[in-house]
């Protein structure tokens, strides 16, 4: 039992963090959603959205988002053209939770941990707003690609960004600090 403690250790400590956080979230979204009168996001997805519209606008891209009375997203268009749906998935939060699960299981100091974790989940954020900026042009220019863009190209983005931050966890700042 002794050899696996580090295993088990990790594992409470991933699954224990991570089932909080999405206990936390999916509590927060029970507050913030609207779904009975009329479909109203929660303020982060709004967020999102909004912000990936600054951002095209900011790069000269014509663009705006609406609420969906219809179902929980936004409208996102570009040049007038409806081209994607930004829904609470979008909004990053399921990513950085995991992100942040992880560097909780394999943590070092709390001061070092907490700074990566702030840092770390800003940069998933800010990437995840470019990520959708971008996704809506390339359907925007290449619509009969749109499948491809959002099931393949654009998660993977996200997610090896996300892989990326784990790695240079474990290899740069948890190896100097285990030190």
């Amino acid at each position: 039992m002794k050899k696996y403690k580090k295993i088990i250790l990790f594992l409470l400590k991933f699954l224990g963090s991570y089932a909080l956080m999405v206990f936390l979230y999916v509590s927060y979204l029970n507050l913030t959603q609207e779904h009975e009168n009329q479909y109203i996001c929660d303020p982060v997805t709004q967020i999102v959205a909004e912000q990936t519209v600054d951002l095209l606008n900011f790069v000269n891209i014509k663009s705006f988002t609406d609420q969906n009375t219809d179902e929980l997203s936004f409208r996102l268009f570009v040049k007038d053209k409806y081209v994607a749906r930004v829904v609470e998935g979008c909004n990053s939060i399921g990513v950085i939770i995991l992100f942040i699960a992880f560097i909780i299981a394999f943590s070092a100091g709390f001061k070092v941990t907490l700074l990566y974790i702030l840092v770390g989940s800003f940069i998933i954020y800010i990437i995840n707003v470019i990520r959708i900026a971008f996704i809506a042009v390339a359907i925007y220019q290449f619509s009969e690609y749109s499948e491809f863009l959002h099931q393949i190209l654009f998660p993977l983005i996200i997610y090896g960004t996300t892989f990326l931050l784990w790695v240079i966890w474990i290899n740069y700042f948890l190896s100097k600090y285990k030190k």
